[in-house]
């Protein structure tokens, strides 16, 4: 029940905001990437804190409602912190088995430094279109070509960029992504037009960022050598039995995904069978991560229990392979989960209380072009993935916000549709307490303000769309367009 007695200006809402982003500028300052293991979430519990008693005091919400919002916020990123668990997992089974070396051992043969940015991007690219998920692209793929790429002498920062770039591609284009499902829904357009409608910016924006790594892998100094990649190589076979056979874990992973079994159960199968694959192909390692005697049955379920929990390792003669072959499991999770539920925490506080409406509202009333509209859609999209901190809420409350003004200009619901994903989508993992920022800056072991510079598609696409705005629609939405008019 809503029991405030008035509802918020724009000055309240800047309070918590500013408040966020002053402590965030300065924890950045203090501790620079360290900031997921608790200062960034410290920083989002005291911005809640601050938005709670400009809620409670100045807008006369009860403590109880404020409280209920809170909790259907966390609530709609817990299939995300599942996810986030399994993965997790996934990573540690997929060690164990011999699964991840092998990917990178038969990467490390075909790929060369002067390609290998480019072949990421594309390779990430194809399998996030073909699944529909950039957090399984990045969890599987994505840190296979990481150790590729270290391997071969790049920066982590610029490999993660190239992968995070292709991966959300795909989240983009793809008729299986949930993000391509619901930006057409809130516009109120159909998938397959939004998806042609979005290729228009999102093509462009994939060749410029192809054409930049193509050019800076030619110009790259990388400070590995063929030797080097010989003796990663070496290391790797003289630990684990590579073998062919075990591409059927991920290709099963792949199978459930295309044939459209959510995330949850196509994950765990995926964990449950490296599991089995490690029983299988990889004795030695069992041995060795058991790290104590009984039967071979007893060491099997201890080395995989502790692949799906918590971390493990494998120590080599070589300190660069030392460093491709760790995971940290479920347990290895939980700091970006701790930074997702207190983002929530945050955005729920100004959900409920109505201040995240008012500031998009002050937007609006600023809009009397189409290409204005256009560039605030976008810029609206990335401040609620700044605020909220759920890339979902970024494509919802914006949606729901524009598609009546959208309607009104004589403007197709692709149009905003297109945007929301130019924006929403893209921009979520550039966020470090973004539910996808987070994710991936975990997944990876690279932290998000390392990777963000070189995350070109992302950073392209909002300008794409905006420029597409004021170039195609701008010109042609007065001439009554029969592309772009209704």
């Amino acid at each position: 029940m809503q029991d405030k007695i008035r509802d918020p200006k724009v000055l309240d809402a800047l309070i918590p905001l500013i408040f966020l982003i002053v402590l965030l500028v300065l924890n950045i300052r203090v501790f620079g990437t360290d900031g997921l293991s608790g200062s960034n979430q410290i920083v989002l519990v005291l911005s809640a804190a601050v938005a709670a008693l400009v809620a409670k005091y100045r807008l006369g919400f009860s403590w109880d409602t404020l409280q209920d919002g809170m909790i259907q916020s966390i609530s709609s990123a817990m299939s995300s912190i599942l996810i986030l668990f399994l993965i997790g997992a996934l990573a540690g089974t997929w060690l164990l088995s011999g699964i991840v070396p092998a990917m990178i051992y038969y990467g490390l043969q075909v790929l060369s430094p002067t390609i290998f940015l480019f072949a990421a991007c594309f390779v990430s690219a194809v399998v996030s279109v073909s699944t529909g998920s950039s957090w399984t692209t990045v969890a599987t793929v994505g840190v296979a070509l990481l150790g590729i790429g270290k391997a071969l002498g790049f920066e982590e920062g610029i490999i993660a960029g190239a992968i995070i770039s292709g991966a959300y591609f795909g989240d983009k284009m793809s008729p299986l992504s949930d993000t391509t499902n619901l930006a057409p829904a809130m516009a109120g357009t159909d998938l397959f037009t939004h998806i042609r409608h979005m290729a228009k910016t999102t093509v462009p924006s994939i060749i410029i960022t192809l054409i930049l790594f193509i050019v800076i892998g030619f110009n790259y100094e990388t400070n590995g050598s063929v030797d080097d990649v010989k003796a990663i190589s070496a290391v790797i076979v003289e630990n684990f039995n590579i073998s062919a056979w075990l591409f059927i874990v991920p290709a099963v992973v792949l199978i459930l995904i295309v044939r459209k079994v959510p995330a949850i159960p196509a994950l765990l199968v995926g964990a449950l069978l490296g599991g089995v694959f490690a029983v299988i192909f990889q004795p030695e390692i069992i041995v060795l991560i058991a790290d104590e005697g009984g039967s071979y049955a007893y060491q099997s379920f201890k080395a995989v229990m502790m692949s799906l929990y918590g971390e493990i390792s494998v120590t080599t003669s070589n300190d660069v392979v030392n460093e491709l072959l760790v995971t940290r499991g479920m347990g290895g999770m939980l700091n970006t989960i701790w930074l997702i539920i207190c983002a929530m925490i945050f955005g729920g506080i100004m959900e409920v209380s109505g201040m995240l409406r008012v500031l998009a509202e002050a937007v609006i009333r600023k809009v009397h072009k189409v290409g204005s509209l256009i560039a605030s859609t976008a810029a609206t999209c990335v401040f609620f993935n700044i605020t909220t901190s759920d890339q979902y809420l970024a494509i919802l409350v914006p949606g729901r916000m524009y598609a009546d003004i959208y309607k009104k200009r004589g403007l197709k619901p692709e149009n905003l549709s297109r945007t929301l994903e130019d924006s929403a989508t893209v921009t979520s993992v550039l966020v470090p307490w973004n539910t996808c920022g987070a994710t991936q800056a975990s997944v990876l072991g690279v932290a998000t303000l390392v990777y963000a510079p070189f995350c070109f598609f992302n950073i392209i696409s909002p300008f794409m769309t905006i420029l597409y705005g004021y170039l195609k629609i701008g010109i042609n939405f007065y001439e009554e367009d029969e592309e772009l008019s209704a």
